[in-house]
């Protein structure tokens, strides 16, 4: 067995520090996702958004999952990449509730709050990329290889002798055709 350093960098095995980042992102997710299931209205007052109770529990569905997941899961990377595009969304929905909301300021901050948490959700997924990603073993240089073991000229007419081989190259209904 050869020593790799402190840390093996096989997937699910990054350095301490990400690694605890991202377990500190899934209790994050954990503790907004129960509020976002648990008092969708008082946070679509909050933001202006009313009517959009059930986008912001199934949001909070969202967010349950993803931090059971970054808790649970022994390579937490695409978790935390599912966190990014969750914050996507989320980005996305705040925006197109910018227009006419008489809550502005409130959606401001939740907008400028969550691209905080996408900003370390981005620094921690490339993080765990960088660092688990296990490198492809070389296959080989296989260009200069053909397929055929004596060359392609030696290989025609090599089946034509073998019973039944007739009616593999043409089929009976073309046979009027090709003679």
């Amino acid at each position: 067995m050869r020593y790799e350093g402190p840390r093996s960098r096989r997937r699910g095995h990054p350095a301490q520090g990400t690694d605890t980042l991202a377990r500190g992102l899934g209790v994050f997710s954990l503790v907004l996702g129960a509020a976002e299931v648990l008092a969708p209205r008082a946070l679509a007052r909050a933001l202006g958004m009313q009517g959009q109770e059930g986008l912001i529990q199934a949001y909070g569905l969202r967010e349950i999952g993803t931090g059971i997941g970054l808790l649970a899961s022994e390579d937490p990377m695409p978790w935390v990449w599912g966190r990014v595009a969750g914050d996507a969304l989320d980005l996305a929905t705040l925006a197109a509730a910018y227009d006419g909301n008489p809550r502005k300021d409130n959606l401001l901050l939740a907008v400028a709050a969550v691209a905080g948490v996408t900003a370390l959700d981005v620094i921690c997924a490339d993080q765990l990329t960088r660092q688990t990603a296990a490198p492809l073993r070389h296959i080989g240089n296989y260009r200069g290889r053909s397929g055929y073991p004596n060359g392609l000229k030696a290989s025609h007419g090599v089946a034509k002798d073998v019973e039944g081989s007739e009616g593999l190259l043409t089929p009976d209904l073309l046979k009027p055709w090709a003679a």
